[in-house]
């Protein structure tokens, strides 16, 4: 009998995804309020760490960032509908230490010095607010800030134009099928937040972060 009450608990739990209930008293809520969710808000932010752990290192760039006191989870490309982009200040007041946070996230990681490293995200955003628009990453070595981030807003852009039905000749330079992009009509916006550091001195860590925080 216990056997079979703790199965069809844990039924419960897993059918319901907000807490089992047992005879009117509830016995489990450790999903209450993590439903899914369509992000209504977004925040840039980006950072460099140095330190002689690579860990540690990536965990003082999460720092620069602000981002250090949240469980960073990776996602895919999509900027949602009526997504609106906020400032720092005001994402963080949103967000608790300790959340489960999604994100898109460009990062790199070097131990030589003097070399010159870079991570970034591009940004694209459709001209009719309904749709979605697109995220992309790209992190490196060599690349300037300018030129990481044009690469990846040029990825963004591409994958939106793909998507809207624009045509484009894609063995032109970006420069030019940005204005393809934007005589479209169909593309209003790109951008990118990128962050480029040299490789530290003295047998230290270097990295570099990017990242699109969704806020709810």
């Amino acid at each position: 009998m216990f056997l079979f009450t703790r199965f069809f608990a844990i039924t419960i739990l897993v059918a319901v995804g907000f807490g089992a209930y047992s005879d009117g008293k509830r016995i489990l809520t450790v999903w209450e309020g993590q439903s899914m969710y369509v992000p209504r808000y977004m925040v840039f932010t980006k950072g460099v760490g140095v330190a002689k752990e690579k860990l540690s290192s990536f965990e003082n760039a999460l720092r620069e960032a602000r981002i250090a006191h949240l469980n960073l989870v990776t996602v895919s490309s999509i900027f949602p509908p009526h997504c609106n982009i906020i400032d720092i200040e005001k994402g963080i007041d949103r967000l608790e230490p300790g959340e489960i946070t999604h994100c898109v996230m460009a990062r790199e990681q070097i131990n030589e010095p003097g070399r010159r490293i870079v991570a970034s995200i591009g940004l694209a955003l459709p001209a009719e607010r309904g749709r979605y628009g697109y995220l992309s990453e790209h992190h490196g070595f060599g690349q300037t800030e300018i030129e990481a981030g044009d690469y990846a807003e040029d990825l963004a852009a591409t994958m939106l134009a793909n998507t809207l039905g624009i045509e484009f000749d894609a063995d032109k330079d970006y420069d030019e099928r940005r204005e393809v992009y934007k005589m479209s009509g169909k593309i209003v916006k790109s951008q990118h937040t990128s962050q480029g550091a040299l490789g530290a001195e003295g047998n230290l860590w270097t990295t570099v972060v990017a990242a699109a925080i969704f806020v709810k």
